[in-house]
């Protein structure tokens, strides 16, 4: 497979994750608003979605190349995964993010909904609910992109990673308390670098 040709430094990078499930809600949210922004640069990793028609679009990128994205863009907006938003925290970018839902068959469950607000209680994230809220968060972000840069997160801490895995169980409880040591909470160790 050939290396896509990208422009960067791109003001808005968008990654969908590696998730099988499409995810066309959000790639239409952010063509409509491109459509009414054409001086907007962007690039979608899309994986199994179609590819975006007004940006650059490319299915998967190396893990480093797009923290490199990231890290160059003005605002990155991701799914509401945990490997997602803390990809965009490690290089000290605030993302966006937009969870996907189990309704829509965009995902098997809505953890990304309880992960994403659990993020955005703690000021790691801020979580998009709409067309309108993107365009407008967009317009604000774009508008001073140092609003959405912060401190870099250092993965490999396993206290860190034991902390926030205490911290979803106990919001979450429940049903999900004991689902949590299953891919959820590996995809959380692997950005921390722990093994759950």
């Amino acid at each position: 497979m050939t290396e896509p040709q990208l422009n960067p430094p791109y003001d808005l990078v968008v990654s969908l994750g590696t998730d099988h499930h499409r995810f066309d809600r959000l790639v239409a949210w952010v063509e409509t608003y491109l459509e009414d922004n054409p001086q907007v640069t962007a690039l979608i990793q899309h994986g199994f979605t179609a590819p975006p028609r007004l940006a650059d679009g490319v299915e998967r990128l190396p893990r480093q190349q797009l923290l490199e994205l990231y890290q160059q863009a003005s605002v990155v907006l991701v799914q509401g995964g945990p490997g997602s938003i803390l990809d965009a925290r490690e290089v000290g970018a605030l993302p966006l993010s937009v969870p996907r839902l189990s309704r829509l068959k965009e995902a098997v469950d809505d953890h990304q909904v309880e992960f994403a607000r659990i993020m955005e209680i703690h000021g790691e994230t801020m979580v998009v609910s709409s067309s309108e809220d993107l365009a407008n968060k967009l317009d604000a972000a774009l508008a001073d992109p140092d609003s959405l840069k912060g401190s870099y997160r250092v993965p490999g801490s396993d206290k860190a990673a034991q902390r926030l895995q205490g911290l979803v169980e106990s919001a979450l409880g429940g049903p999900w308390k004991g689902r949590l040591s299953g891919v959820f909470l590996r995809r959380i160790g692997q950005v921390f670098r722990w093994k759950a």
